[in-house]
């Protein structure tokens, strides 16, 4: 038994099990709180807490996924490809949106965080919550957060902004294809953009642009707003 979990092909193998059963009741059920990444994370905590496994054991294949984590977000690019004319003719406002739309996240978390008289080693790890993976864990790295944190925080940004973001458009009113593609993936980064990608190609498009713009910028101003509310 021991050698089986301890083989790469054991985390593997239960990740995709795990997401493919999400994606079964997603797609029976339609109902976003089904979303595959949560069910999948559920399912798989669920198993190793059932089984007393290791999560060493299951980051021996897990990590491989992990390491593809990088191109996958790359290819969310293509979308943006194919409407870069919309891009051109809506640079400005989309640019203004996005730079607004992150640095509005980092100042709450801040704010919050304050109010809430929260230890600084956690709110600087929750401040890159709505970038990437990759991005987000260097940005708490170099500003003394706490990666695993920041990880956490940043998969469960995604998974909330791909449950409630198109609600909280609909109740905002916010039916502008470009608005809420921007919406989505400057608040919930790649995974957010899957749902995007649900609503229509260019709100899959912009919410794809979103997420590197998001990144670069939180590299920047993310230790200017420490510095200013520390």
């Amino acid at each position: 038994m021991s050698e089986l979990i301890s083989n790469p092909i054991f985390g593997i193998l239960i990740s995709l099990i795990a997401f493919e059963l999400g994606c079964f009741m997603y797609t029976k059920t339609k109902l976003t709180i089904f979303n595959p990444l949560f069910i999948s994370i559920f399912l798989i905590i669920l198993f190793l807490n059932k089984f007393n496994i290791s999560v060493d054991y299951y980051n021996n294949g897990a990590q491989f996924i992990s390491f593809f984590l990088g191109p996958a977000t790359v290819i969310l690019a293509v979308p943006l490809y194919k409407k870069i004319n919309l891009l051109k003719e809506n640079v400005i406002p989309i640019l203004i949106s996005i730079a607004s739309g992150s640095c509005i996240g980092i100042i709450s978390i801040v704010l919050l965080s304050h109010l809430f008289k929260l230890d600084k080693s956690i709110y600087i790890s929750l401040m890159p919550k709505s970038v990437t993976v990759p991005i987000g864990i260097e940005i708490s790295k170099q500003l003394g957060g706490i990666p695993a944190v920041t990880a956490a925080a940043i998969i469960l940004t995604g998974i909330l902004g791909a449950v409630i973001g198109p609600f909280i458009c609909k109740c905002f009113r916010i039916k502008e294809d470009i608005a809420v593609g921007i919406a989505i993936g400057t608040a919930s980064h790649a995974v957010g953009t899957t749902k995007a990608l649900e609503l229509g190609e260019t709100e899959g498009a912009m919410s794809g642009l979103s997420i590197g713009i998001a990144g670069l910028l939180t590299v920047f101003i993310a230790p200017i707003i420490l510095k200013m509310f520390s």
